[in-house]
């Protein structure tokens, strides 16, 4: 199996959306709607939701997000779900973005990888990491 790596840029759109939850004791939780496009390697949109949770001392935040991207990668045709998992300790931040295992379908069945974002200067930019394990 042949590990690609890909980069390009993307948009994001983040919006509120009702929650169930709600903080307490200066806990602020929030849930958002998350509509992106990707761009490059990577030429698809996705949908998705994100729950988060900011604390009191500032650049402490944690948020965890499910979206659905639909698309083209490398000129292969289907979908895919990405799953974030993301903590800022007083403003230095670590981020897991994965895509979810058997959660490929179309031409991107088998789809398995990591996915990194980077903000340069107001762009965001994806660097994707996969493996397309053919059935």
């Amino acid at each position: 199996m042949t590990t690609n790596i890909i980069n390009g840029e993307f948009t994001v759109a983040l919006a509120p959306i009702e929650g169930y939850a709600k903080g307490q004791q200066g806990i602020n939780l929030g849930r958002m709607s998350i509509d992106k496009t990707f761009k490059g390697s990577l030429n698809a949109t996705s949908q998705g939701e994100m729950l988060s949770a900011m604390t009191p001392t500032q650049g402490s935040a944690g948020y965890v997000a499910i979206e659905q991207v639909l698309g083209e990668l490398d000129g292969k045709k289907g979908s895919f779900v990405l799953q974030h998992f993301g903590t800022m300790d007083k403003g230095q931040d670590s981020l897991i973005l994965n895509v979810i295992p058997d959660s490929g379908t179309g031409e991107l069945e088998g789809l398995s990888g990591s996915m990194k974002i980077r903000i340069e200067q107001g762009i965001h930019y994806y660097d994707f990491e996969y493996t397309l394990d053919s059935k």
